[in-house]
């Protein structure tokens, strides 16, 4: 593919789709804005883009292809004042947002017009943020969903997977109301349960205060989404309303029905909820990227003596293995400790046993 690309919002995804594209169109120009001018500069010595533009105005009238790479509220603003007179013939426009049906309603007016708006989700994130993390592998094997409507043309549908066939991602085509149900349940509503267990122990600790020591451990890692960009999922929440209130009325059912199974001590019933949520859960794909991004941990065991976690990230630095987080579980003195490496990738983080194996004989094992 030739020609000129925009990217609107340079952070990990924007970022991300800029040099994907890169790389399977190197003959392609990427013009890229963001509101914070420090990124936008990142992203130009990073050469992550080619030109930087001014304004979305200045952008929009060069491009084959529009990418708004920006949170759903402000795709929305975006779409109702895009200048649709001054936008090239043929042009396709996308988003990367998590909610669609009212994205595709705001670009409503674009299609009326003969635009071709194709909505769009690539499903895959990082725990890290910003232009300088992006990596043109973010996508590769992630699911990409896609929300054309009928208004835009096959070909159109096609052009836009080869714009993006660098990304390596497994596109999918869902009508807007098909996206939305299913990111509710497997994104959106498990936000919701995370922050509400975290509010929970939170009031808890108002009546002991070791709740917050005690919870450390497991709880931590089970809420550890409840962490995620507290602006981003109010505007998700508020998109996504009416899928959102009518999953609130199953889940309120389902633990009713589980409620009482405990009331009656109905250790049968009680059992088989757990048996069947763990052979439902066991059963899911365990090397596909999905709407939540994943945690590849590796856990160590380590003796305890000066300067080994200094060892530990020595070794995998050497061979150029990037660490994400790292944590110390669990240290005393005159045994093991546990430390908790997180990675990027699943790549990275059998790269990293097999380092630590030929360097080391600590104990290690997968999360």
């Amino acid at each position: 593919m030739e020609g000129k690309v925009f990217i609107v919002g340079l952070g990990l995804i924007g970022g991300s789709i800029a040099l994907a594209i890169k790389k399977a169109h190197p003959e392609a120009m990427i013009i890229g804005y963001d509101v914070n001018e420090r990124q936008l500069g990142l992203a130009r010595s990073l050469k992550v883009i080619d030109e930087a533009a001014r304004s979305p105005e200045d952008g929009y009238g060069q491009a084959d292809l529009i990418v708004l790479a920006v949170p759903v509220m402000q795709t929305e603003a975006l779409l109702s004042s895009m200048p649709i007179e001054r936008l090239k013939r043929g042009v396709i426009v996308t988003d990367v947002g998590s909610t669609k049906q009212r994205i595709v309603q705001g670009a409503r007016r674009l299609l009326d017009h003969g635009v071709a708006f194709i909505g769009g989700h690539p499903m895959a994130g990082s725990h890290k943020s910003g232009v300088a993390a992006a990596r043109a592998h973010l996508f590769e094997n992630a699911f990409y969903i896609l929300t054309p409507t009928d208004d835009v043309p096959p070909q159109q549908v096609e052009a836009l997977k080869q714009w993006l066939a660098g990304t390596k991602a497994q596109f999918v085509i869902l009508t807007p109301k098909e996206h939305d149900r299913i990111t509710g349940v497997i994104s959106h509503f498990p936000h919701l349960i995370a922050a509400s267990l975290v509010h929970q122990a939170r009031e808890y600790e108002c009546e002991n205060a070791l709740v917050s020591r005690l919870a450390a451990g497991g709880f931590r890692d089970i809420t550890r989404i409840a962490s995620s960009n507290p602006e981003m999922w109010r505007d998700i929440f508020i998109h996504n309303k009416h899928e959102l209130l009518a999953l609130f009325d199953r889940w309120i059912a389902e633990m009713e029905r589980l409620r009482s199974f405990v009331e009656e001590e109905n250790s049968i019933a009680i059992y088989h909820y757990f048996l069947e949520a763990k052979q439902f859960r066991d059963g899911l794909p365990s090397r596909t990227k999905g709407a939540i991004p994943s945690f590849y941990d590796l856990y160590v065991d380590v003796p305890d003596y000066p300067g080994v976690i200094s060892e530990v990230t020595g070794y995998l630095a050497e061979e150029n293995i990037s660490i994400t987080n790292i944590r110390i579980i669990e240290t005393r003195e005159e045994i093991y400790g546990v430390l908790r490496l997180s990675f990027q990738s699943e790549d990275d983080r059998a790269r990293a046993k097999a380092c630590l194996a030929k360097h080391t004989n600590y104990a290690t094992y997968e999360g």
